[in-house]
């Protein structure tokens, strides 16, 4: 048993290792506001009509893309993260600013990112707002997602190209919390049913033994039924892709926050420990951009993989009976990215992380800075900061 002596030593330790923490997080968020203004600025500087939205860093230039691209929603979402954090007008007003030219997005058919880009203003504008419009919106953005759902196959068309009949990504499940809000917020359960429907789907088909997943599976459009799974944008259709993965643990953990269904739940952890444990995750929790690379030694790393992996690892740590082994691993990645994949302050445009990857196999994005690396990666932060983990 302690002495009274040692108990007061521990507490006295406890007690500086929260405050240390704390004083860490507040400098990390106030160099990332910095960051962010940098950011701004360049953007505001470098936007035309139609391109608009951040995406990646293209040299020594921001890429900048229409609200029809997939990334377009990350850039408003990491404005309103800076207002939840800073509760500053000036960054509200900001976020304001380019949501509003977020519109066309809520009725775009033509696209299955309608959550990333919807829910990610839109939703992230309600939930700090109450703005009636914002609502609107989501509900609007989720009644356009449905329109692509197909009952035969029990989930919703990803692309509108290539060789596949009925093509479902994996990165697809990110676009369900926009269904599960819209049900929450208008009290129609059609959303939720689809939404329960595509995780369903995903569960049973996507997944190997082992608990890795394709990025791609490709349906019959008449039977619904399954014609085979492939991997567009990892190494191999049989390889382990980094960020679908990521995908993967969030979307099934957020879905287990949705709905308490245990299966999600079981299937997050099952992922989890695939990540977790896998022998080629190098040492700083940072992975290359696919798992299965013959050469680690000539790959690069993809921290957006790396910063989506930490947020859910947050998350996934308030449901779980392993809560301690995925904060501990949630922390090691956050303080990697934190010591070793930031911009100096000033510098990359204003991005904040370096080193994602986006389509290897295209040569597109390649050890780069990248939009939704630094959204993830601020999420990341402000989940253990709100949960004081």
């Amino acid at each position: 048993m302690k002495s009274p002596l040692g108990y007061i030593i521990f507490a006295i330790l406890v007690f500086n290792s929260f405050i240390l923490s704390a004083q860490n997080s507040k400098k990390t968020f106030n160099d990332a506001e910095k960051q962010v203004s940098v950011f701004y600025k360049e953007v505001i500087e470098g936007r035309t009509d139609k391109k608009i939205f951040p995406r990646s860093l293209d040299k020594d230039s921001i890429r900048l893309v229409p609200s029809t691209d997939w990334t377009s929603g990350f850039w408003p979402g990491i404005l309103w993260f800076m207002y939840e954090y800073t509760g500053k007008k000036e960054w509200r007003s900001k976020a304001e600013e380019f949501t509003t030219l977020m519109e066309k997005e809520p009725k775009n058919r033509g696209s299955h990112d309608v959550g990333f880009k919807v829910y990610n203003s839109y939703g992230n504008g309600y939930r700090l707002t109450n703005n009636e419009e914002y609502k609107k919106q989501v509900i609007q953005g989720a009644a356009t997602l449905i329109t692509r759902f197909n009952p035969k196959a029990g989930c919703i068309r990803s692309w509108d190209f290539g060789k596949w009949q009925y093509p479902v990504i994996i990165d697809n499940m990110m676009n369900l919390e926009l269904l599960f809000e819209a049900t929450k917020l208008s009290g129609d359960s059609s959303f939720y049913k689809v939404a329960v429907s595509h995780a369903n789907t995903t569960m049973k088909n996507h997944f190997r033994s082992d608990f890795s997943c394709f990025h791609v599976m490709d349906y019959d459009t008449l039977t619904g039924k399954v014609i085979g799974g492939s991997t567009l944008q990892g190494y191999a259709d049989g390889s382990a892709w980094a960020r679908g993965h990521a995908w993967a643990l969030y979307g099934f953990t957020m879905c287990y926050r949705e709905t308490k269904d245990p299966a999600y739940l079981r299937l997050a952890e099952n992922i989890a420990t695939f990540l977790i444990g896998h022998p080629r995750l190098p040492a700083d929790k940072i992975p290359y951009w696919d798992f299965d690379v013959p050469d680690l030694t000539k790959e690069p790393r993809d921290a957006s993989a790396a910063a989506i992996m930490a947020s859910a690892f947050y998350e996934l740590q308030a449901y779980s009976t392993n809560k301690n082994q995925y904060k501990d691993f949630a922390d090691k990645i956050l303080k990697s990215l934190i010591e070793g994949y930031r911009s100096p302050i000033g510098t990359h445009k204003g991005f904040l992380l370096l080193h994602s990857t986006g389509h290897k196999p295209s040569n597109g994005e390649i050890d780069t800075s990248i939009i939704y690396a630094d959204y993830y990666f601020m999420e990341a932060m402000l989940r253990k900061y709100k949960l004081k983990l």
